[in-house]
């Protein structure tokens, strides 16, 4: 089977000298198709850097990152840019809800920006409102919503154009257990 992520010898260090941080420190692993992959470790162990370089957000410092046999280490700014956001869902700690746009237009947002059919997205925010039960925060405002209600939101926005990756930065940290099994089974 084919892996969909592979990730090779990835670092990543901030400062110069002795001074130097290494955040993420030559990790290699890869995922296949459907496989669930937890990352694990205290806070400050480079958990988010890992995640925020797969995802194209910083650039590591050296090592590959292939995704669907592509390494989009090695892309400019542009290709990463279109690649992370047709392959790739990102549901961040701290959600990232834009506050003058409503639930709706917050979960569309990624579906707007790559062109895709209106038809399509609606059915889409269909499907999703309906299993992760947000229909009824759909025309709210981020500031009206509780924690778990936006952590839901933005997890509708990183599964909107059905990735092949979903990288997940404490995602069922602001959700009942219910609303956490939901989320991880989708």
């Amino acid at each position: 089977m084919d892996k969909i992520l592979d990730i090779r010898s990835l670092k990543k260090y901030y400062g110069r000298g002795e001074s130097i941080t290494r955040a993420v420190d030559g990790i290699s692993f890869y995922v296949l198709p459907g496989e669930f992959v937890g990352i694990m470790g205290p806070s400050g162990s480079g958990k988010t850097t890992l995640l925020n370089c797969i995802a194209s957000i910083i650039r590591p410092t050296e090592g590959e990152i292939y995704l669907e046999g592509k390494n989009i280490a090695a892309f400019n700014e542009k290709q990463q840019m279109e690649y992370r956001g047709k392959k790739m869902g990102y549901l961040f700690q701290d959600f990232k809800l834009l506050d003058n746009l409503t639930g709706k237009e917050n979960i569309l947002m990624p579906a707007a920006i790559h062109g895709v059919k209106v038809q399509e997205s609606e059915r889409q925010i269909r499907r999703l409102a309906g299993y992760l039960g947000l229909d009824h925060i759909l025309d709210k405002y981020p500031a009206q919503m509780s924690g778990g209600e936006r952590q839901r939101i933005a997890a509708a926005r990183a599964l909107i154009l059905n990735p092949s990756v979903i990288l997940a930065d404490e995602p069922t940290g602001a959700l009942d257990s219910k609303n956490a099994r939901t989320l991880l089974e989708e």
